[in-house]
């Protein structure tokens, strides 16, 4: 304890010292960075506090040193995360590299694939994107049809893909490749490929929210070298539900994520129901607001005993479902009360004379969390493992 309590010390002074003064305020989507070969820096001080992260090794603070981690414990990767919440500090980095696809590399992947694409991942040099939903392969994943032809040294790709997150943004992609016909699990593998090679085709696709973040990908013979294979080949199914876990506990605390963008629950309320006090005198609205900031604190502090149960080597199975089904219903419910909250205040869509940019931002975050419940895998199919995997029900 008096380890961490000096970590702790230290971590504070540091972040203190360097985190720049307009990265210790609620980010806007906009000022996110995902870094990558065409890195945007809306804030200009984000690419300095990208630099100084780095360097420490704290935008993938648990991932081992050599591969630009910074071979964090657990325990202190917690610490880290609280002190930087307790500063306002801003994540450095974003991106599927980190959340996804580095997590898996580092169970699965070869030496080589390691050293090649970890580093340059923790430094924000790549940014990634996922190749798995297909327009006949949703829910059943297995389903898909995005085929890998062996010619001897390489793999000859061509398929489509769907809802593929950022692809027209992204520098490479992780990808599910059916490599046998049969069995359905058993013929697919995980490949990876630069989006620069020739056959690749992005294709953003307008969603209700007016915004554009999901697209449909399209390979017409794109050559995969096979040193770019994750694995055995037609071993890829496993690889698959490894990499699910992580993106189902991401999308789990995607309601925390856009709290940067919009206020939490209870100032909307104060602002639009309180008094001078800011007390709201609905006792419906003041008792819903009160569940909803309880429930909110319960999953926080429910994820951080799991994250500690998992580092011991005791965590339940089937916990990522279970968190992605509770967070993304939990994230619905939010918007659902911001807007009963702003009432009339929430039916902009633009900034306007009536409207101020943040009350804009209400309506369209709202149409955008019911993707929640359906991306990562739908509510139902999360329930259908939390039935089988947790609470041990027949099939």
């Amino acid at each position: 304890m008096e380890a961490l309590e000096t970590f702790r010390s230290d971590t504070r002074r540091w972040l203190a010292a360097n985190c720049p003064a307009s990265l210790r305020t609620p980010m806007p989507e906009e000022e996110r960075v995902w870094g990558g070969r065409n890195a945007v820096f809306k804030n200009p001080a984000s690419q300095h506090w990208l630099a100084l992260m780095a360097q420490r090794g704290w935008t993938v603070p648990t991932w081992p040193r050599e591969y630009g981690g910074g071979g964090l414990s657990s325990a202190e990767a917690q610490i880290l995360k609280e002190e930087m919440q307790q500063l306002g500090a801003r994540q450095p980095l974003f991106g599927f590299g980190i959340s996804m696809l580095g997590p898996v590399l580092l169970t699965q992947g070869t030496a080589a694939q390691k050293a090649e694409h970890l580093p340059p991942i923790a430094r924000g040099e790549i940014r990634w994107c996922q190749g798995y939903s297909e327009p006949g392969a949703g829910s059943d994943l297995a389903s898909l049809q995005t085929r890998a032809e062996d010619r001897g040294d390489h793999y000859l790709v061509n398929g489509q893909k769907v809802w593929t997150s950022y692809a027209h943004l992204a520098d490479w992609i992780f990808c599910l490749v059916r490599t046998a016909s049969q069995p359905k699990h058993a013929g697919i593998s995980f490949v990876l490929f630069d989006m620069r090679s020739p056959g690749v085709a992005a294709r953003p696709i307008q969603l209700i929210s007016g915004t554009s973040a999901f697209c449909e990908t399209f390979f017409t013979d794109v050559v995969v070298p096979k040193r770019n294979l994750v694995g055995a080949v037609n071993a890829g199914w496993a690889i698959a539900k490894e990499l699910l876990t992580h993106e189902r506990g991401m999308i789990s605390e995607i309601g925390r994520a856009i709290g940067g963008t919009v206020p939490s629950v209870e100032i909307i309320a104060q602002r639009y129901l309180g008094d001078a006090q800011g007390r709201i005198g609905d006792p419906v609205l003041r008792d819903a607001v009160a569940r909803h900031v309880m429930d909110d604190h319960a999953f926080a502090l429910t994820l951080r005993r799991a994250a500690q149960e998992t580092s011991a080597g005791v965590a339940a199975s089937g916990l990522s479902s279970l968190f992605k089904y509770y967070g993304t219903e939990q994230n619905k419910r939010k918007f659902e009360l911001i807007l009963k909250c702003a009432g009339a205040h929430a039916l902009g869509w633009e900034a306007d004379a009536e409207h101020s940019e943040e009350e804009a931002l209400l309506c369209r975050t709202w149409l955008r969390s019911k993707g929640n419940s359906i991306e990562g895998g739908t509510s139902e199919i999360q329930l259908n493992v939390i039935a089988k995997r947790v609470l041990g029900l027949p099939d």
